[in-house]
């Protein structure tokens, strides 16, 4: 009676004990979004705008004096197809140092890929929808279309004494008076593993919108562009090839 009732007892700590692995084991956890940016591998910041200057694909020379792009639809997939949404959307702000966004209870899995949309899609490009970008001069003219930004990317170009500004913002894409075409584009990553925790690099290189497919021609394509249908739908081709996904903190 004694030997059965010590096995009953060591199995009871063992039961316990096991329950007590499973509550330990972290389901969800938080996670942080790291945007960065570079040109062609040179890291580039705030406290490079309007002094560094770079070449870009057509050999023009320029500096940066403002940078924010908008994110939206943040999803990760799992093999199986299964979607955990992150975020609705975020403003990346590089000009005031806004580029990481900290997402809690993110269940802690393997993922095939992360999907996120650059600009708004159609459904959610609302005009005056958003409270916060209202405040931030993000909204885009109604006579264009309506909706936000997906982009502000500012600066000089030229030689030094001689610059001439250029703004390469982009949203939606004017057709004629009153016909307009959604422009927004899908970005698809490589998976990674999370833990509580864990860090994960977007990187933009920047060089990249003005290179491919189209080489960008600052002397031809430097201002006025939100109502130029062919500057708009070549941004939303050259957009395709800046994201990548960078260094995975664990």
């Amino acid at each position: 009676m004694k030997i059965i009732k010590t096995i009953l007892f060591l199995s009871l700590i063992l039961f316990v004990t096991s329950c007590n692995d499973d509550d330990d084991k972290l389901t969800n956890g938080n996670i942080t979004l790291n945007f960065t940016h570079n040109w062609d591998g040179q890291s580039i910041s705030s406290s490079e705008f309007n002094t560094t200057n770079l070449t870009n694909a057509n050999g023009e020379i320029i500096s940066i004096s403002k940078l924010r792009h908008l994110i939206s639809n943040i999803n990760l997939v799992k093999s199986n197809g299964d979607i955990t949404s992150l975020s609705d959307y975020v403003l990346i702000d590089v000009t005031n140092n806004v580029t990481s966004i900290e997402i809690k209870d993110v269940p802690l899995d393997t993922y095939s890929n992360m999907i996120f949309t650059f600009g708004f899609n159609e459904e959610d490009n609302i005009d005056g929808e958003y409270l916060d970008l209202n405040s931030t001069s993000w909204n885009w003219p109604l006579m264009l279309g309506g909706g936000y930004h997906f982009m502000q990317f500012e600066g000089k170009y030229g030689a030094t004494g001689i610059e001439n500004p250029f703004a390469y913002h982009m949203g939606t894409a004017r057709v004629d008076i009153g016909v307009f075409e959604q422009n927004f584009f899908e970005v698809t990553l490589d998976g990674f593993s999370l833990t509580d925790n864990t860090k994960i690099e977007i990187k933009m290189n920047i060089a990249e919108w003005f290179k491919n497919p189209f080489t960008w021609d600052l002397k031809v394509l430097n201002s006025n562009l939100m109502p130029n249908y062919d500057a708009q739908k070549m941004m939303n081709q050259n957009g395709k090839s800046v994201f990548s996904l960078g260094e995975i903190i664990q």
